[in-house]
């Protein structure tokens, strides 16, 4: 990715040069130009000149054509070109922190940066809203197949599912494959997703809705969903908070996560203090219970039929299935020797 050549502070100098003084000053306390890079809202420099705010807006936008009339403005012209080949090799529409961290890490350069994007004509800014963050763009269609393109992928992400980011940005090249080549470039797919305020990715790299607990993990039980399904098999307790600590750094004592898997319907206890996901098609109850679901569905079947499907649905003994067999207040053999409710 190309550097800018010109000098910011200095292009942003020359051209508040051509405004008189109180103007120079209003612009520079609004975008953070002076010693202070603290942008100052229109209140306290109206406050500051005894004025009111809107009339604060008029002598900016009044400042800010002015400055886009002169000549001077007009010499500049090669700055501006610079910066619009810039944000195409970003990828044509980025993200306002993207686009200024890259030219600069000194807030003062990117309050230059950003003054200079609002004087240039070619440069559109839309302010963050409830999907998409702050972003520049030069070209309007194009940046709206992009936004098109970040919703599609959205709609196709249903609530609590995690995707690989690999998977992702294969479905996204998809959604995108009809612009020109050289835009479809890993690195500029990525800053296009980061766009997406819809669309994140959780602590471990996997992608889904940015809404959902599975992405937004806040406390100990979504840090334990996280960890099973990482693991891909049930875990002990003990296991599953030593994976909390481990995988997201955060202190998990055993008892309180015992707990919170007790508590949370995600979580099926399938053995001795071992839990597995409840979206792998495991059944919650006692050993006792989960028979006697099988047999009220599949009807009559024989004892190594039942451990057969006892060991889908948990991890318990032979014995320990055979044990609950014997209750005959709840199970009983038909004249086939095969096991029905009783």
């Amino acid at each position: 990715m190309a550097k800018i050549t010109f000098k910011p502070k200095q292009v942003s100098k020359t051209l508040l040069s051509v405004l008189p003084p109180r103007a120079q000053e209003v612009l520079t306390s609004r975008y953070g130009l002076g010693k202070t890079t603290t942008k100052m809202t229109l209140e306290s420099i109206g406050e500051r000149y005894g004025i009111t705010r809107e009339r604060v807006r008029q002598i900016e936008n009044h400042a800010v054509l002015s400055i886009r009339k002169s000549d001077t403005f007009e010499k500049t012209t090669p700055v501006f070109d610079e910066l619009e080949q810039y944000i195409n090799s970003l990828g044509g529409v980025v993200s306002e922190e993207e686009l200024l961290s890259s030219i600069s890490k000194d807030k003062g350069t990117q309050n230059h940066i950003h003054f200079l994007l609002v004087l240039g004509n070619s440069f559109t800014h839309k302010k963050e809203d409830s999907e998409f963050t702050h972003r520049w763009y030069v070209d309007e269609e194009f940046a709206d197949q992009i936004h098109v393109a970040l919703r599609k992928l959205y709609s196709n992400l249903s609530d609590d599912e995690l995707i690989t980011e690999s998977t992702l940005l294969d479905s996204f090249l998809n959604e995108v494959k009809h612009l020109n080549e050289e835009y479809l470039q890993e690195e500029i797919l990525r800053r296009w997703l980061s766009l997406s305020k819809t669309i994140a990715k959780n602590p471990l790299g996997e992608w889904g809705q940015a809404s959902s607990s599975n992405v937004k993990a806040k406390g100990m039980r979504d840090f334990a969903y996280l960890a099973i399904k990482r693991h891909g098999s049930p875990m002990h307790f003990t296991e599953v908070a030593n994976a909390i600590t481990d995988l997201f750094n955060k202190k998990a004592h055993v008892a309180t996560c015992h707990n919170e898997l007790i508590k949370d319907k995600r979580f099926v206890l399938v053995g001795r203090g071992l839990y597995a996901l409840a979206e792998w098609g495991y059944s919650s109850g006692v050993v006792k219970e989960v028979l006697r679901a099988i047999l009220s569905k599949e009807g009559p079947l024989t004892r190594e039929e039942l451990i057969d499907r006892i060991r889908k649905e948990r991890y318990v003994k032979d014995n320990t299935i055979s044990v609950n067999l014997q209750d005959t207040s709840v199970f009983k053999k038909d004249k086939n020797g095969k096991y029905i409710l009783a």
